[in-house]
């Protein structure tokens, strides 16, 4: 059997400073930077990072889907990232972290080790 780790969670902001169809930037008490997107059905959290140019810039990101999967487009060189894996859909070999998020009283979670 599997143990469960138990998560921190850290306020980020209010929901309502996420646009819905947009993303976030936000700042992790470790100094993480996250992108924070917000979509119809849900919201998720990714590292901010765009693995292929190393600038923080994935919460510019455009949302979309591709097949049906949310996805967040990174603004420099357009790969696609799954918004609930973060796995880089143009680059196997790719992935992003991706951060366990919620909503608790209005405000944005995210949660960490």
């Amino acid at each position: 059997m599997t143990a469960i780790q138990e998560c921190t969670w850290v306020a980020v902001c209010p929901l309502e400073a996420v646009p819905l169809g947009a993303g976030v930037a936000a700042l992790l008490p470790d100094g993480t930077q996250v992108a924070i997107f917000r979509t119809e059905e849900s919201v998720y959290a990714l590292s901010n990072v765009d693995p292929f140019s190393g600038a923080a810039v994935l919460s510019r990101g455009i949302l979309g889907d591709r097949g049906g999967v949310p996805v967040v487009a990174s603004p420099m060189h357009k790969q696609c990232f799954e918004l609930a894996t973060g796995q880089c859909l143009d680059d196997p070999e790719v992935r992003v972290a991706a951060y366990p998020v919620r909503i608790a009283d209005g405000t944005v979670e995210v949660g960490g080790p």
